[in-house]
């Protein structure tokens, strides 16, 4: 069993928060690549939906073809797509901001404070992204009928987007414990 005898003073621990930031990345690309942002259960003789962000797939009663519809065609696809987009792109990049602080001996603390208010705004991006999408698509295709939901995909891209949140405070927070971190004092029993 591996432990710290303090929070990231150890080179195991440090790499925890840039581990975090890449389950974060893997949600989100299920979130982006996903067909599960809603789905529906028809009651008899109504229509199937199927939505990711990109396109709504309909299916009508006792037909085995699904007619999809791009949402790239409406201006809240286009703006709910994009600002998702926008924050997995500023993500990415604050895991390679995180990889390179993390592996210089002294860590750069202003650095990784920095990663930390990107990380705020990866957290806007997204969250503006996942709000416009249920409200917009709802208003637009309100013939929905039966049971409907939205799924695993839309759920790994709020998970993704608590994930970022808790990350930056995290990162936010850790210059103040710089010398507990760097091992510069002794841990307290």
């Amino acid at each position: 069993m591996v432990s710290c005898q303090c929070s990231l003073a150890c080179w195991r621990c440090r790499w925890l928060l840039p581990l975090i930031l890449g389950l974060a990345i893997i949600m989100g690309i299920i979130a982006l690549s996903g067909r599960g942002w809603l789905e529906s259960e028809p009651r008899s003789g109504s229509e199937r939906h199927q939505a990711s962000l990109w396109e709504n797939c309909v299916q009508q009663p006792g037909g085995p073809n699904w007619n999809c519809e791009s949402l790239m065609d409406y201006t809240w696809g286009r703006a709910a797509a994009a600002t998702y987009l926008v924050g997995f792109v500023i993500l990415v990049i604050c895991f390679a901001l995180a990889i390179i602080a993390f592996s210089v001996d002294i860590l750069r603390f202003n650095f990784v404070r920095g990663i930390g208010g990107l990380l705020f705004v990866v957290a806007a991006f997204q969250i503006i992204g996942l709000v416009i999408y249920p409200v917009m698509f709802i208003n637009t295709f309100q013939n929905l009928t039966g049971f409907n939901v939205f799924s695993w995909a839309y759920g790994f891209g709020w998970a993704s987007t608590i994930v970022v949140i808790g990350c930056a405070f995290f990162f936010c927070c850790l210059p103040n414990w710089e010398d507990e971190v760097l091992g510069n004092i002794k841990p307290m029993y």
